[in-house]
C-alpha cells in the first residue's frame, strides 16, 4: 500500500468569447458609464475529457475551462443548471475606469473579501449557526464564486482582465489513501468498483455535487445534497461515505477546482474528515479515498485563487479584439463611442438614438451641403440623401470638403453622387445617397418640351421630402428654395434653412404649420414672452413673390462670394440647432426661446413657461451671424398669413391642383402674389403713397 499523498486540485482557467466583450462594451457605454460598482456575472463548466491524438495514438487530457459568454452578463438571475455538462457558477465583475486603477487595485484584499462573503469564515459565522439550527445552508454556487476585474480600452478594443476563483486553503490538507482507480462509465462489473455500482448519475443533472451511501441490505445507493451531510452520513463508516461530482479536470491524479471548497465545507461544517471521491468525467469515472490526517482547526484558512496568464505567471490577461473585428463594425462602434461619452457626465438625458435614426435630406451639395453632411455624420446620423443638379468644378474642392481634384476632371462628376461616395469613403456605415435633380423655380418658365420632365422632377422631390424627417435648404438662389419650402410645409416636415452673405449668414428653422381645415388665426405675440404661435418661414417677411434672380448677373454675382470660413460656421450652427430641436419634447414644433420683440432683454429658460426645454439649451427660430463683428443675433419671426411659401392659401392650392398650380407659379411671377393677397397689400400701399403726395402738395411752403 502506498503512503498517503496530498490531494491535488487542477486550477481553473477562464475561456471568454468575443461576444462577452461586446456585451461588456454595451454595458459600459449605456449602463455602467463611470460606475465601477460590481455587477453579477455567470459562467459555466462541464466534464473533463480525454481524446486520442490521431497521429501519435496518445491520450490528450482536455480540462474544461470556466466559460463566459454574452449571456453571462445579460442574465439578471442565475440560470438553471440544464445538464451535468453545464454547471453554472455565479460571480462578480468590476470594470474599472482607468488602466491605473486596474493595475493598482489591491488584488489580495479583493480575493480575501470575496472569500469571506460566500464562506463567511465557515467555522464561526452565522451560516453555520443557520445550518445547525435548521437555517438555509449555502448553495454549491455560493461555495464556488468567482471574481473578475476588467479595464476596457474602448478606443483600441483591448480588454484587460484578471479572474479569481477563490479557494480556502485547508490545513491540514486532504490526503489520498491508495491509488486512483479508473473505469469507463459502461463498466460496473469489476469488483473493485462495486462500491459505486448502480449509482444514479442522472442526479448530477440538478446538482453538480451529491452525497451517496449504499442502501443497507440492498443493491444500489441513496443520494442527498451536501447540506445534509451530518444527518445523511450518521452511522456510516468513513470509507463508505461518497461524494460524487461533475469534474472539469482531466488530470489523472487531480480533481477539479470546485471540489476544493466543497471539501472544506464538509470538513468545517459537518466534520467529515474521510470520504470517497467519485469524479464523473465525460468518458470515465475515477475514484479514490481521501482523508484529513489531523484535527481541523477552527481558525479561518487563507484564500488563494488568482488565475495565471498564458506565461503561467500571476498577472492579468489581455483580449485584443481589433484584429478579429470587421473594420466597418469597428468604425460603427468608434463613431458612437464619443457620442455616448457625452451621456456619462455632461448630458445623461441626451437621446442619441433619436438623432441616429433621423433621416436627413440635403437640397444642395455645394459648400453648405458638404459641411452640413460632415457635421451630421459627427452627430451619428446614418441616413443622408444629397440632391444637386450641377457637377464638380475646379474651384470646388478647396471650399467644399467632400470633393477632390479628381472629381473635377473630364467635365466634373455629378455633385450629389460624388458627395455621397465621399461620405461612404469617410465612414462606410453611413447610408448616403446622391440624386441628380433640377428643382423648378418661380419666375423661371418651363419650356413645353421640358414640362413632362419637370413634372417627374417634382414627383421625385415630393417622394424624397416625404421619405425624410428633416429637409435642409442649402441652394444658391432664393427662388430655388420656394418649392421645397411649400412641399415641406404641406407634409409637416422640419425644414432647416441656411443662407450666406459675404460676411453674414442666416440659419433658421421653418415653422411647422399646425392648421387643419377649418383654419384658425395664429395666436398673437405677447411682448416679453416667447412666441407660442406658428413660426415663419424663409418667405414670411417678403412682400413680393420669389422671382428670377439668376438672369443678367456679372461673374461676381454668379459665384458664391463669401468669406471662406463662414460656410462651416453656418452649417455647424444649423446642425446644432436641428439636434437641439430633436431633444426638445415638442421637436419641430418647439416654440422659439427668444422673447418678442427680438430685442427684449429677457429670454425663455428651458423648462419654464410651457414645459421642458431641450437638454442642449435654447432653440431659437432664427440665428443671424455677423462675422465682421463676430456676433450672433437670435430672432423670432411670426408666420405671415399672406406668405408665398407656407400660408394656407398656397398649401390649399397646392393640395387641390398639384403640379398645375406649380406651373402657374413658374410661368407667372405675379401668380403667387394674387393667390396670397400680396397684390392687394401692394395696391393699398400705392394708394397710401399717392395720398401722401397729394397731402404734400396741399401744404403751403413757409416763407
Amino acid at each position: 500500500m502506498t503512503s498517503p499523498t496530498p490531494l491535488q486540485f487542477a486550477p481553473f482557467s477562464s475561456s471568454i468569447t468575443p461576444a462577452f466583450w461586446q456585451e461588456l462594451t454595451r454595458l459600459k457605454l449605456h449602463v455602467l458609464q463611470l460606475s465601477d460598482a460590481p455587477v453579477d456575472v455567470y459562467a459555466s463548466y462541464g466534464k473533463g475529457r480525454t481524446v486520442q491524438d490521431r497521429l501519435t495514438g496518445q491520450n490528450v487530457a482536455l480540462t474544461r475551462a470556466l466559460e463566459l459568454d454574452a449571456s453571462g452578463l445579460r442574465t439578471k438571475s442565475p440560470p438553471s443548471q440544464t445538464s451535468a455538462d453545464n454547471v453554472v457558477l455565479s460571480g462578480r465583475l468590476r470594470n474599472l475606469n482607468t488602466i491605473e486603477e486596474f493595475k493598482n487595485s489591491d488584488k489580495a484584499a479583493m480575493l480575501d473579501q470575496l472569500g469571506e462573503e460566500p464562506m463567511l469564515s465557515l467555522c464561526r459565522s452565522q451560516i453555520w449557526q443557520r445550518m445547525t439550527s435548521g437555517g438555509v445552508a449555502p448553495t454549491e454556487s455560493e461555495l464556488n464564486p468567482f471574481l473578475m476585474i476588467t479595464f476596457a480600452d474602448l478606443k483600441k478594443y483591448r480588454y484587460y482582465y484578471w479572474c479569481a476563483f477563490p479557494a480556502l486553503l485547508q490545513k491540514p490538507a486532504w490526503e489520498v489513501s491508495g491509488d486512483w482507480e479508473d473505469l469507463p462509465l459502461d463498466q460496473f462489473t469489476n469488483d473493485a468498483f462495486v462500491c459505486i455500482s448502480k449509482l444514479d448519475l442522472s442526479a448530477l443533472e440538478s446538482a453538480s455535487f451529491q452525497l451517496a451511501k449504499a442502501i443497507e441490505g440492498q443493491e444500489g445507493h441513496t443520494l442527498a445534497p451536501i447540506s445534509q451531510a451530518t444527518e445523511f452520513f450518521e452511522g456510516v463508516f468513513p470509507n463508505e461515505r461518497k461524494l460524487i461530482f461533475t469534474d472539469p479536470s482531466s488530470h489523472p491524479n487531480a480533481v477539479g477546482w470546485p471540489v476544493r471548497n466543497v471539501l472544506t465545507y464538509l470538513a468545517r461544517a459537518h466534520h467529515i474528515t474521510s470520504i470517497r471521491l467519485i469524479s464523473v468525467r465525460e468518458s470515465s469515472l475515477r475514484t479514490v479515498l481521501i482523508s484529513i490526517p489531523a484535527p481541523v482547526p477552527s481558525t479561518r484558512p487563507s484564500v488563494i485563487g488568482w488565475e495565471k496568464n498564458d506565461k503561467m505567471k500571476l498577472a492579468p490577461r489581455v483580449a485584443d479584439l481589433a484584429p478579429l473585428m470587421d473594420p466597418t463594425k469597428l468604425a460603427d462602434q468608434a463613431v458612437d463611442l464619443n457620442l455616448q461619452l457625452m451621456r456619462w457626465r455632461i448630458l445623461p438625458a441626451l437621446d442619441l438614438d433619436k438623432i441616429k435614426h433621423t433621416k436627413v435630406l440635403l437640397l444642395g451639395a455645394g459648400t453648405l451641403g458638404c459641411y452640413v453632411a460632415r457635421t451630421l455624420m459627427a452627430w451619428g446620423v446614418r441616413k443622408i440623401t444629397l440632391v444637386d443638379s450641377s457637377t464638380v468644378s475646379f474651384s470646388n474642392p478647396v471650399r467644399q470638403p467632400l470633393f477632390e481634384f479628381e472629381d473635377s476632371l473630364n467635365g466634373g462628376k455629378p455633385k450629389a453622387q460624388a458627395a455621397a461616395d465621399s461620405l461612404k469613403r469617410i465612414y462606410p456605415g453611413v447610408d448616403a445617397t446622391g440624386v441628380s435633380l433640377s428643382i423648378p423655380m418661380p419666375g423661371h418658365p418651363i419650356p413645353p418640351a421640358l414640362q413632362e420632365q419637370s413634372k417627374k422632377d417634382v414627383a421625385v422631390l415630393e417622394q424624397l421630402i416625404d421619405g425624410h424627417d428633416v429637409v435642409y435648404l442649402l441652394m444658391d438662389s432664393r427662388e430655388s428654395r420656394w418649392l421645397p419650402t411649400l412641399i415641406g410645409a404641406s407634409k409637416q416636415k422640419l425644414v432647416m434653412n441656411v443662407a450666406l452673405g459675404f460676411d453674414t449668414f442666416l440659419v433658421m428653422r421653418h415653422g411647422v404649420p399646425s392648421f387643419r381645415p377649418p383654419f384658425e388665426p395664429a395666436a398673437p405675440a405677447q411682448p416679453g414672452q416667447p412666441y407660442r404661435g406658428q413660426l415663419g418661414c424663409y418667405y414670411c417677411n417678403d412682400i413680393v413673390a420669389p422671382m428670377d434672380s439668376l438672369t443678367d448677373r456679372t461673374l461676381d454675382q454668379m459665384c458664391t462670394v463669401t468669406r471662406p470660413g463662414i460656410a462651416s460656421i453656418a452649417s455647424a450652427t444649423a446642425v446644432e440647432l436641428m439636434v437641439s430641436l430633436l431633444q426638445h419634447p415638442q421637436s419641430a414644433r418647439a416654440p422659439s426661446d427668444v422673447c418678442v420683440p427680438a430685442n427684449a432683454t429677457t429670454t425663455a429658460v428651458p423648462g419654464e413657461d410651457g414645459g421642458e426645454g431641450s437638454c442642449l439649451g435654447v432653440v431659437p427660430h432664427q440665428i443671424r451671424g455677423y462675422l465682421s463683428r463676430f456676433e450672433n443675433l437670435k430672432i423670432t419671426g411670426q408666420a405671415y398669413d399672406k406668405c408665398t411659401g407656407c400660408s394656407r392659401h398656397v398649401i390649399e392650392a397646392y393640395g387641390k391642383e398639384g403640379f398645375a398650380m406649380l406651373v402657374q407659379a413658374f410661368e407667372d411671377a405675379k401668380y403667387l402674389e394674387r393667390l396670397t393677397g400680396l397684390d392687394k397689400i401692394e395696391e393699398e400701399t400705392e394708394r397710401m403713397m399717392e395720398g401722401m403726395e397729394e397731402w404734400d402738395e396741399e401744404v403751403e411752403p413757409e416763407i
